[in-house]
């Protein structure tokens, strides 16, 4: 099996008392798109400030190419492209100065598709960075990122302040890198974004990993909406295993609407069957039911995304 890129073993960090990351592990592979979600407060930027050799680790162990990510930051740091949630530029230089220099900080120079990237992104490269708007700005470090021929590309919130069609540009030159074998570790609170672009997700929730895996695992943990009508009498199929949240419908007989578990949507559609279907509507489950199982009990803990 080819090495893992990013390899995190529970990973701890206090800032004075209090305890931003308590256990965080999970691994990105070679050419995988890996969707580190959870909402702000959770403890996504402070791991990935671990990453960067930005912030030091109270605890654990976290490496990237093997190589231990604080000692050996400025060796990571030639192999990598990141894009912060946040990007501050210098006022006084142009978007296009700005996309140069930043090339330049990671020893390469602007390309044909970088002007392809200023196109597609759309970006008056001419402005003075001062003019520009959180989205710009975003439009900024994302081209000079993308343009970059790296090893690993870590995005922190990169679409904040992107419209719709921006963010669409965006998935697209993500899934380019996939194809070409990179690897992407993708923090986002986006769940539509993740569930298109990620090979697996893991889920942090007050600084812990609470989940890992492909997103037909995850898919196995939530429950598919179902809206049935049927010829015969529902009774008891909300006593069935894996059924929840059962509600009759009180206008029209024989119809209800309820939750089934994704591992026992087999019986019971064997029972709906048997009381003679006239209509069923079903709704598979999405990342965002997985995310909302996690974050519907108390909030999270922190100050830090």
């Amino acid at each position: 099996m080819a090495q893992t890129v990013v390899s995190i073993n529970h990973l701890q960090k206090f800032f004075g008392k209090f305890q931003a990351l308590k256990d965080v592990t999970f691994d990105v592979n070679p050419g995988e798109v890996f969707g580190f979600i959870g909402p702000n407060g959770a403890g996504k930027s402070t791991t990935i400030r671990v990453l960067l050799g930005i912030l030091k680790a109270s605890g654990g162990q976290a490496t990237i190419f093997n190589e231990d990510v604080w000692q050996q930051a400025v060796a990571i740091h030639n192999r990598i492209a990141y894009v912060p949630g946040d990007v501050y530029l210098w006022p006084n230089l142009t978007g296009g100065e700005m996309i140069d220099f930043l090339l330049k900080l990671n020893h390469q120079k602007r390309t044909a598709k970088t002007d392809e990237l200023i196109q597609e992104f759309e970006l008056d490269t001419k402005k003075k960075s001062r003019s520009y708007s959180k989205g710009n700005r975003q439009k900024v470090a994302l081209i000079a990122a993308l343009s970059t021929d790296a090893d690993l590309y870590i995005f922190d919130e990169p679409t904040s302040g992107l419209d719709p069609l921006m963010e669409e540009v965006f998935q697209k030159h993500v899934l380019a890198l996939k194809h070409q074998g990179k690897s992407v570790l993708l923090s986002s609170h986006i769940l539509s974004e993740v569930e298109r672009m990620c090979d697996r997700i893991g889920i942090i929730r007050a600084g812990e990993i609470v989940e890992t895996g492909t997103l037909d695992q995850m898919r196995q943990l939530t429950r598919t909406q179902v809206v049935v009508q049927t010829k015969q009498e529902l009774a008891g199929i909300e006593t069935l295993a894996g059924v929840h949240t059962f509600k009759a419908d009180e206008q029209i007989a024989n119809k209800a609407v309820f939750a089934v578990n994704t591992a026992q949507i087999g019986a019971v559609m064997a029972e709906l069957v048997k009381r003679e279907i006239v209509t069923l509507q079903t709704t598979p489950p999405t990342l965002e039911d997985l995310f909302i199982r996690y974050y519907n009990t108390e909030g999270t803990e922190g100050h830090e995304k």
